[in-house]
């Protein structure tokens, strides 16, 4: 006698990357959150002049994609800093 068994493998998305998400507030200053972007995600100043502007006319902006672990660190980060910030699976 033979049994068959069915594996289900559950496949995990650890590979697959996220996006931190900085959303406009009423309450900090571009300056600052241009500021920040650059003390927290190393952006150089004209990059994190556009995404902060990105941020102010759009009402969002990723401001880093990669693996999971970071986005959250990245996340925490810039909440500590009073940021509005979210994260998301990137479209891939």
């Amino acid at each position: 006698m033979s049994a068959t068994q069915t594996v289900t493998k559950e496949v995990t998305a650890l590979d697959q990357p996220w996006n931190v998400v900085v959303h406009d507030d009423p309450v900090n200053l571009m300056d600052y959150v241009t500021w920040v972007f650059m003390k927290v995600l190393g952006h150089p100043r004209p990059r994190a002049e556009k995404l902060m502007m990105e941020v102010h006319q759009s009402g969002r902006s990723v401001v880093w994609t990669g693996e999971r672990e970071m986005a959250e660190h990245y996340t925490q980060q810039l909440q500590a800093f009073q940021l509005k910030t979210t994260m998301e699976k990137a479209e891939g």
